[in-house]
């Protein structure tokens, strides 16, 4: 008894001991303008505090985020966002305000956070927990690098409306769809202690450059789950280095790399530039011991595949890697041109004479992805009509 009302008394103190820390998120400025800020820009806080985020005029979200990825989420090892508050909306009239609270679970290491709404980041609204008063670390350097991210997201935008003005819109299976501007970007990548040189296509809404790990993340997409014609998940986004596992659950698929506008053509068939592209070849499933079939991602662009037995992809049996979901070349669209296109089981036309559109490009070098074929189990892959 006693000492159960021992740890009753410690427990007690520990939460009396928890600070909460209050934190204004927005609001206006002195001249009456929008005030992209966090107020303060930055507390001291241990295991066990709370920090209260209060919504001011405007909208916001607080969303948590790594010096090397900054103004994109952290990601868990779920692969989504560690933190992430909704958007808030506060009228300029308001009274009462909402508020969002984090509670602080590692005091080891600065904790860092942006506003997501559209180019806040990146005009410096970012907040941290526990930072350095200066040096690399330093709530000072992470300010800079969300600027620098604004700058070259500002000159993309710029550039892009540019070239959009003269630019061709495409049309597929009767479709038009806004041309896509992607730049080849090469840049200084840094994680922890690795330093490295990438050369990537920028697409609107793309992940970031810089993987969460060095070594990547591994994603497992289900092949023919349950019998039926699809990827699980239909689409996903992965940064570079990451890996895509698909397992081969039942019947004789493939996972075969496309384009947007020709989704159930073969890109080597399509491509103007020599691409290949991964192909799986036909692989029977196996519930009981799935075979494994892997993609490394070294790009950012849009990665399209679908499964080329018989008139799956017709069927919509297609799955799609850093589609922008916020586009009219998101991963529906893509499923609605494969059935629009191939639906009807029409053989596949000639391929001469045939060009790519321009966002087939999976990778600027190596096609969106190095094909490892695994198939963990796999006696022989062979060619059925399923």
């Amino acid at each position: 008894m006693f000492m159960k009302a021992a740890l009753v008394l410690s427990s007690l103190a520990a939460l009396a001991a928890a600070e909460t820390h209050s934190v204004t998120v927005g609001g206006t400025n002195a001249s009456g303008g929008v005030a992209l800020v966090f107020d303060p820009l930055f507390v001291n806080a241990v295991v066990g505090d709370i920090v209260e985020f209060t919504f001011r005029q405007k909208n916001h979200s607080v969303v948590q985020t790594s010096f090397a990825s900054v103004c994109h989420p952290l990601l868990g090892e779920d692969h989504e966002p560690v933190f992430e508050s909704e958007f808030y909306p506060v009228a300029a009239d308001a009274t009462e305000f909402p508020t969002y609270q984090y509670e602080v679970t590692d005091d080891s290491r600065p904790l860092w956070f942006y506003c997501s709404q559209t180019s806040h980041c990146g005009k410096g609204m970012v907040f941290s927990i526990n930072c350095p008063a200066d040096g690399p670390n330093s709530l000072a350097a992470f300010t800079e690098a969300a600027l620098a991210f604004g700058a070259e997201e500002a000159a993309n935008q710029a550039a892009s409306s540019s070239w959009a003005a003269t630019a061709t819109p495409d049309v597929y299976g009767g479709q038009t769809y806004a041309p896509v501007w992607h730049p080849t970007v090469t840049e200084t990548v840094t994680l922890g202690e690795e330093v490295w040189t990438t050369t990537y296509e920028s697409y609107a809404n793309s992940p970031d450059a810089t993987p969460d790990a060095a070594e990547g993340n591994v994603y497992t997409v289900e092949v023919g789950a349950n019998g039926a014609l699809t990827y699980s998940p239909p689409f996903l986004a992965a940064a570079p280095r990451d890996k895509i596992q698909f397992k081969f659950l039942t019947k004789n698929h493939t996972v075969t790399q496309s384009s947007f506008g020709n989704p159930c053509r073969k890109l080597e068939f399509t491509s103007t530039t020599g691409q290949v592209g991964f192909d799986s070849g036909f692989v029977p499933g196996d519930a009981a011991s799935p075979p494994v079939y892997e993609i490394t991602v070294n790009d950012t662009a849009p990665i399209w595949v679908y499964c080329r037995q018989g008139n799956h992809c017709g069927a919509g049996m297609v799955f799609s890697i850093n589609a922008d979901e916020t586009s009219d070349r998101n991963n529906e669209a893509f499923v609605a041109l494969a059935q629009t296109i191939n639906g009807t089981g029409a053989p596949a036309p000639s391929t001469t004479g045939e060009t790519s559109d321009n966002a087939a490009f999976a990778s600027a070098s190596v096609f969106g992805g190095v094909a490892t074929l695994i198939l963990i189990g796999l006696g022989s892959a062979f060619a059925m009509i399923l």
